[in-house]
């Protein structure tokens, strides 16, 4: 009977490891199809986030779509990521990370990066929300950029191709703002956020690369 135990007990771990994809420091990984929303799960609002002629379009109310697939078990600490973006007029959205699946309102836990071009808000695209934010507008709506970011230990960056915009370490003995208890640097998840039923925002060839401890 012990064997037998043993038995399942191994193949059970096995099939556990099998289900997470291995990662190389030196690889890209997608963490996205390029058809489908599989491996991604939405809140709220399911009909905010459809792929459209290759790209994940955010158009509709409010509702995050979070990476819940085997790359990395999705909780990444320190990484390379990187999404190329496409805004419209008057539309906001963002990238969060660190952060975990939750199915209301805006993400508790993690950082969002922002994603606004001609929005009313003033914190501009690769600002580090209500962190380290920008009022510089570095591309234009309509078309595609590339937006960027790195987590290292304690040290982000974010960048729009290949620019540096935010260039942020989080402080020793951080207390977090009471307004985002949980905006610290941790481990977690990526999200595309969809913002309001008037933005309408495009993602595509979204990857990610492992940075080590």
């Amino acid at each position: 009977m012990k064997n037998v135990i043993l038995f399942f007990a191994v193949l059970f771990i096995l099939t556990a490891c099998s289900s997470v994809k291995k990662v190389n420091s030196n690889k890209w990984i997608s963490l996205w199809d390029g058809k489908t929303l599989d491996e991604w799960k939405f809140s709220e609002k399911p009909g905010t986030f459809s792929v459209v002629d290759g790209s994940i379009m955010v158009f509709g109310p409010r509702s995050h779509l979070y990476y819940v697939g085997p790359v990395a078990n999705a909780n990444f600490k320190n990484f390379e990521f990187e999404a190329k973006v496409m805004t419209t007029k008057g539309s906001n959205s963002g990238i969060y990370f660190h952060t975990e699946y939750q199915d209301q309102n805006f993400p508790d836990k993690g950082f969002e990066v922002q994603v606004n071009n001609s929005h009313t808000d003033w914190k501009k695209t690769a600002g580090l929300y209500d962190i380290l934010d920008t009022r510089d507008v570095i591309v234009k709506d309509d078309e595609w950029f590339t937006e960027t970011i790195i987590v290292q230990g304690k040290h982000i960056i974010t960048k729009i191709n290949g620019k540096i915009i935010t260039d942020y370490t989080e402080p020793e003995a951080y207390v977090p703002l009471k307004n985002h208890l949980n905006r610290k640097i941790a481990t977690g998840t990526f999200a595309l956020q969809g913002h309001d039923p008037k933005s309408k925002v495009f993602f595509k060839d979204i990857k990610v690369r492992i940075l080590p401890d």
